[in-house]
C-alpha cells in the first residue's frame, strides 16, 4: 500500500486579514480612507483613483498572492451625501488561504472607475454586470454593455432609488409586448407531461 504524502502551505507571515490591510495602509497611506471590520471580515475602503495600482500591487505581491477575485460587486448608500456607492472586491489567495475585501469608494456624480479585467479576466463579467444594475462604468473594460437587461432598458434596477415595481405601465420597456406576444404564438408547444 503506498503512502500519499499531503504538505500544506502555510503563509510565511502568517498573514490575517488585519495584517493585509496594515500592509495597504503602509503603501498607499494616501489612498485608504478607512479599514472596518465586521463580523470576523475586514475591509479596507479605498479612493478609486489608484484601485488597479492597489489591486495589482495585491496580486502581484510574492507575499499576498491574492490571485482570484472571487467576487465583484457594488454597494448603493443613497442616503450617503459624499460617495452614493463602492465597488466591492474580495480577493483570495490561492496559495495562501487568506482573503482580504477592498471597497472603493464612487461618487453619485462620477460613477466611472478603472477596469481590473488585465489583473483579474474573470472580472469581466462582474463589472458588466455591475454596470448593469448599479450603473457604474469601468473604464477601459473591453466589451461594457448590459448582461442581463435588454440593450434598450432604461434605469438600474439595484440603484436604491430604482421603483420597486419597476418602471411605470407606461414607461414599459419596449420589448416587453412583443416578448407577451411570442410567448402566446409558442404556447401550443408547451409539454404538459
Amino acid at each position: 500500500m503506498a503512502v500519499t504524502e499531503v504538505r500544506i502551505s502555510i503563509h510565511p507571515a502568517g498573514l490575517n486579514p488585519k495584517d493585509i490591510a496594515e500592509k495597504i495602509k503602509e503603501k498607499f497611506p494616501d489612498q485608504v480612507v478607512d479599514v472596518t471590520e465586521f463580523r470576523d471580515q475586514v475591509s479596507v475602503i479605498v479612493k478609486k483613483d489608484r484601485i488597479v495600482t492597489i489591486c495589482k500591487y495585491l496580486h502581484d505581491d510574492p507575499l499576498l498572492s491574492l490571485d482570484h477575485l472571487q467576487d465583484l460587486t457594488a454597494a448603493d448608500y443613497l442616503k450617503k451625501k459624499e460617495v452614493r456607492f463602492e465597488v466591492v472586491y474580495n480577493l483570495y489567495s490561492i496559495k495562501y488561504r487568506h482573503k482580504i475585501r477592498i471597497r472603493a469608494q464612487v461618487p453619485e456624480n462620477d460613477t466611472k472607475i478603472s477596469s481590473v479585467v488585465p489583473i483579474w479576466a474573470g472580472a469581466n463579467w462582474h463589472e458588466r454586470e455591475c454596470f448593469d444594475m448599479f450603473g457604474i462604468i469601468f473604464t477601459g473594460h473591453p466589451d461594457l454593455r448590459r448582461i442581463l437587461m435588454p440593450e434598450d432598458w432604461e434605469g438600474y434596477p439595484l440603484r436604491k432609488d430604482y421603483p420597486l415595481k419597476g418602471p411605470e405601465p407606461e414607461n414599459d420597456w419596449p420589448g416587453f409586448t412583443e416578448v407577451l406576444k411570442r410567448s402566446k404564438e409558442l404556447r401550443e408547444f408547451e409539454w404538459e407531461g
